[in-house]
């Protein structure tokens, strides 16, 4: 998105500086003047460059929705060239929430992602409750979702797409989920390397993809009697209205449908979009983390989320070369099907291995992500303290060897330790798996929705209040109000849509605020009793 940089000073500003700094003088009436080594310290080592932010967001956001959405957007709009403009809107609308992301990530210090910005602009109350929301809500039911997906594109490549409520695929999936939290609790290291093979796998897989549709287009302009791939592309307008085969195997009659259908249809294939582009915002839990984030934050965003774009609309349109059109809107595992009519069942099954890689590695960034949100939890004391230790599971007592301080971390003797929040790791893998036990892939896909989107709508809310209340904050980056306004109308429009049509899940989500809130109620007290 288009931007203005304002200081270099703020290029340097520790974006872990103390949450107690107030917005004009940098310091709270009643707080003590930190140290500099005491402001720019944080739970975790900032040594993740652009590069890695890049990879994690692409990694994250690269998942399943590439290679199971296209099936459900295509069934609800009149013509692949729709289904087309739905994803590119569908990826601009993504971009305006990271840019918007971007903004704040750069002007307000804090670890956490959105809990930090809403605590800021809103208070303590909403902080806490975005924090809670995406702990024992949101990223469990994004990593249950994934893990679920995993285990499910094995058991389809082989013929079986009936069974995922059988307890066997959900033992499956709790194990695919373990695997991946061992591996991020090596260390950050070893996640982000792990992480970057992930990421090639990615572009192999999409770039397969897109190659086979360039190939099948060639041979078939070349002989137009030739009968490979869909031919539908190639003797079809691609943006005629037409009669849609649904999964079910009812049809849709375009030209026979009211405005209000319409609208309802092409809805439901934006959300399927913006499912399919979910992760973008995640950019911003690891800029704790980023060398110099007021630079390398905008930047990796504002590559990863393009780069995913061409990737998501090339992959698509490749889809409607190699398929016939009447096929994309019957199937939730559309490049399995591709490539298994293009080339065979032996190469469908290696489409399915390398979308298992590629959903894997969603899997990973999503869990680096979630251990991170606890811990900045943590460090508020909204959650256990035990959540916010590192490179060790459970409370480990200071022994006489250990740093007091952050001066003492730099002339300490390395040791071979985990930075690697592996408690908030645990408990993110244990509510997935509670998850993956009591849910589908269905339900926890809206319940995710509605969860995630609330405090986006309210995030994106707040940069714009924060706009006129507090025009002169620093703003390193900084794009056009027109951004956050449009991503507050879609965010808003999503919830409310998604309330209306899944009721009983968005009481599920209320009352998961309500339990949040008498846990805030409670740690309050406690506190209060400890000061007394």
């Amino acid at each position: 998105m288009t931007s203005t940089s304002e200081t270099e000073d703020g290029a340097s500003r520790p974006l872990l500086a103390d949450q107690r700094e107030s917005r004009d003088t940098g310091l709270a009436d009643d707080a003590a003047p930190l140290s500099a080594p005491d402001r720019e310290s944080g739970t975790f080592t900032k040594n993740l460059g652009a590069l890695e932010a890049f990879a994690i967001v692409i990694s994250i956001v690269i998942g399943s929705g590439i290679f199971t959405s296209p099936g459900s957007i295509d069934t609800n709009v009149p013509s692949p060239g729709s289904a087309l403009v739905v994803w590119l809107i569908g990826g601009v609308l993504a971009w305006t929430g990271a840019s918007t992301m971007a903004e704040l990530g750069t002007a307000i210090p804090g670890e956490g992602g959105v809990q930090p910005y809403l605590q800021y602009i809103f208070g303590d109350v909403f902080g806490f409750l975005a924090a809670w929301t995406w702990i024992v809500a949101v990223m469990p039911a994004t990593l249950a979702i994934l893990s679920i997906v995993f285990v499910e594109s094995i058991y389809s490549s082989l013929g079986v797409t009936d069974q995922a409520g059988r307890i066997e695929h959900k033992l499956f999936s709790i194990l695919i989920l373990v695997v991946i939290s061992v591996a991020n609790s090596i260390s950050t290291k070893a996640s982000t390397r792990l992480n970057n093979f992930f990421v090639v796998t990615k572009f192999v897989t999409i770039a397969a993809v897109v190659i086979a549709g360039i190939v099948v287009a060639i041979l078939q302009a070349t002989d137009p009697e030739r009968d490979i791939g869909g031919r539908d592309w190639f003797t079809k307008s691609w943006f005629a209205n037409r009669v849609v085969t649904n999964p079910d195997g009812s049809k849709t009659d375009w030209n026979q449908l009211g405005e209000w259908e319409i609208l309802g249809h092409y809805s439901a294939a934006l959300y399927g979009a913006l499912w399919a582009y979910s992760g973008w915002d995640k950019a911003i839990y690891i800029s704790a983390e980023l060398q110099s984030p007021a630079r390398q934050l905008p930047l990796s965003i504002n590559t990863a989320v393009p780069t995913i774009i061409l990737c998501f609309i090339t992959a698509n349109a490749a889809y409607y070369i190699l398929l016939p059109w009447d096929v994309v809107s019957t199937t939730d595992s559309v490049a399995v099907t591709a490539i298994t009519r293009i080339l065979g069942g032996g190469f469908g099954i290696l489409a399915a291995i390398l979308i298992c890689l590629v959903v894997a590695g969603s899997l990973l960034g999503n869990s680096f992500v979630a251990g991170r949100m606890a811990v900045a939890a943590a460090r508020l004391d909204w959650f256990p303290h035990l959540f916010a230790s590192v490179g060790h599971i459970g409370l480990k007592p200071r022994t006489e060897d250990e740093p007091t301080s952050p001066h003492d971390e730099q002339t300490a003797p390395t040791t071979a330790r985990s930075d690697a929040p592996i408690n908030a790791i645990i408990l993110s893998a244990v509510l997935s798996a509670l998850y993956i036990l009591l849910g589908n892939f269905r339900a926890l896909l809206t319940f995710n929705g509605l969860g995630e989107y609330s405090f986006f709508f309210l995030t994106v809310l707040g940069a714009i209040v924060l706009r006129f209340r507090e025009p002169e904050l620093r703003r390193p980056y900084k794009p056009f109000i027109l951004v956050p306004i449009v991503f507050a109308v879609v965010s808003g429009f999503v919830v409310i849509r998604g309330a209306f049509f899944a009721p009983v899940l968005a009481l599920v989500v209320i009352v998961v605020w309500i339990i949040g809130l008498g846990f805030y109620w409670v740690r309050k007290r406690l506190a209060a009793r400890q000061v007394e």
